[in-house]
């Protein structure tokens, strides 16, 4: 039956109100072979109109998301950038590489993937720890620089239910989440692959394999009687460019981020099929929140496609909930752009109670897992992530906290005992955090004069040194504040001077209880508003004193 049949039929016979709603919904079954619907409403997709956004409640209320970081990078159990970093002769991963699997111009990236399995994964048990520890948002990684899909995509064959696991990754993510009442985002940084694969072209400069070129350039063809006969190589590596310029060190990448400092410029093939790819991830997975690992938007300022993505998805969320629902976390963005989106800092966190909501994304270990880190007990414990948490919330922000997984999907006993120490900590105290508000000061204590400086995504993570007694961070909730103190004194008298008698915030506290203890000795003096608590009152990583 012909389009233009179909919609005759069904207008004749359908009540206009149906008829509406099965051109905003249903018509997207009619559109051309591999074309993706595109939500129209009142965003417009460039920057003036992107401004119209405003942060939806539950994100502002959520606080604290978790994150599977978790792809086939994950596999060789090596650490992050892995799939560049395997194609830098004389690396640790490289070395790593040859002596596990082969040498890369005979055993590639695309061979880790088919190695990859996920045969552990266990989204359900997953998220149901999650929820215990107090998250209220949970996102999966959908794609990362390496290419690959990880959801049943059909603008990408190198995705993760026909290669590798032979899963619907996200789907089960998804499924899981909304089981356990947590909101779904997804992660997408795939955009970056056509600059950050060009390791994969290279050869070794010396020894016995000397100018053998590795796999980034090996097409269809070559795959006759191989494992991936039929598939082309270069729909993952997309290699068939020139390289950038200074391509050859490695380090250049990061000041070539923003597509500029000569960055070979992505085809326009390339970015209308990453754009694909993504309306077609929010359109069939519908996650709440997209986190974008680039500067600004994706391809931004080569492409237009991340506006796209972004105009699209911010419509379909009006469409589909009656008012703006949906999250968008981008990178390094000015203070125009930060009015378009939610400001994501990496591994860092800002020095003031910022006038936007905005996020912290950081990891307990490496972003893809490292088995080194379980090995040397480098794990970030649950009180670093719990003053974190803290510090980031009383400035208005949100923490999304990766969970390294290892390649089989599960997870090790050590990063599962840093998730259960913050459900024991939530459990007592989330509601000093979630669906709080920053007070008139976010906090005190000798870490303030300590804070570093942000450096391009973030990264100034843990330089303001370790918290104390003396460090007290503020959250509100209607008319109690709460007090979070990073410590506890040995005389268990606790001292706050923003809240002594008099103080310049017009705050007069008339009775204090400790959370998870009860009622605690108060007095307010001129110096400092004092709190005893019971020597009795059990150890914590931080105590959540309420007052009102």
């Amino acid at each position: 039956m012909k389009r233009r049949t179909v919609i005759k039929t069904i207008a004749g016979a359908a009540p206009a109100a149906f008829l509406s709603r099965f051109l905003q919904d249903e018509l997207i079954s009619f559109l051309p072979a591999g074309e993706e619907a595109f939500a129209k409403g009142p965003f417009k997709p460039d920057w003036e109109s992107l401004k119209q956004y405003k942060t939806p409640d539950w994100f502002i209320n959520a606080k604290f998301g978790i994150w599977a970081h978790w792809g086939p990078q994950c596999q060789p159990e090596r650490g992050d950038w892995y799939a560049r970093h395997m194609y830098d002769e004389g690396s640790d991963q490289y070395r790593y590489h040859v002596e596990k699997y082969g040498h890369p111009s005979e055993f590639g990236f695309k061979d880790v993937i088919h190695e990859w399995k996920a045969e552990k994964w266990n989204p359900d048990e997953l998220l149901a720890l999650y929820k215990k520890a107090g998250a209220q948002y949970f996102v999966a990684l959908a794609n990362h620089h390496d290419n690959m899909d990880l959801y049943d995509s059909k603008h990408q064959p190198w995705n993760s239910v026909k290669v590798g696991p032979k899963k619907d990754l996200v789907g089960g993510w998804a499924k899981a989440a909304r089981k356990h009442g947590l909101h779904f985002g997804v992660s997408v940084h795939a955009a970056h692959a056509w600059s950050w694969m060009e390791t994969a072209q290279r050869s070794d400069k010396k020894g016995p394999k000397a100018g053998i070129p590795y796999d980034g350039n090996v097409t269809k063809a070559d795959g006759k009687g191989k494992w991936w006969d039929g598939m082309d190589p270069q729909e993952l590596y997309a290699q068939n460019h020139p390289l950038s310029k200074n391509s050859e060190n490695t380090g250049t990448i990061h000041s070539q981020w923003n597509w500029g400092n000569g960055v070979t410029p992505p085809s326009k093939e390339y970015c209308e099929k990453f754009y694909k790819r993504t309306i077609e991830l929010i359109n069939k997975y519908d996650p709440k929140l997209v986190y974008f690992d680039d500067t600004a938007l994706p391809l931004w300022p080569v492409s237009d496609a991340g506006l796209r993505i972004a105009a699209h998805m911010y419509n379909r969320s009006i469409k589909k909930h009656g008012k703006l629902e949906a999250v968008i976390n981008g990178k390094i963005l000015d203070e125009e752009q930060r009015k378009t989106m939610v400001w994501d800092i990496e591994r860092g966190q800002s020095d003031k109670i910022e006038p936007l909501p905005w996020q912290t994304c950081t990891c307990i270990g490496s972003w893809h897992y490292d088995r080194r880190i379980y090995d040397n007990n480098h794990y970030k414990s649950a009180q670093t992530v719990i003053h974190m948490l803290v510090d980031i919330v009383s400035k208005n922000g949100n923490l999304l906290l990766s969970v390294p997984l290892r390649g089989d999907g599960s997870l090790d006993d050590k990063a599962r005992k840093t998730v259960e120490d913050i459900a024991t900590w939530m459990q007592v105290n989330s509601e000093a955090i979630v669906g709080t508000r920053p007070w008139k000061t976010f906090g005190e204590g000798p870490s303030l004069a300590k804070a570093a400086p942000l450096t391009a995504q973030g990264f100034n993570e843990g330089k303001a040194g370790p918290s104390t007694h003396e460090d007290v961070r503020f959250t509100s909730k209607g008319d109690t504040l709460y007090a979070i103190v990073m410590g506890r004194p040995a005389n268990n008298v606790f001292r706050i001077k923003s809240l002594k008698q008099g103080n310049q915030f017009g705050k007069t506290i008339a009775s204090a209880t400790l959370l998870g203890t009860g009622s605690v000795k108060m007095t307010n003096g001129s110096e400092a508003l004092t709190l005893e608590i019971p020597a009795s009152a059990p150890e914590q990583v931080a105590y959540v004193f309420k007052l009102s």
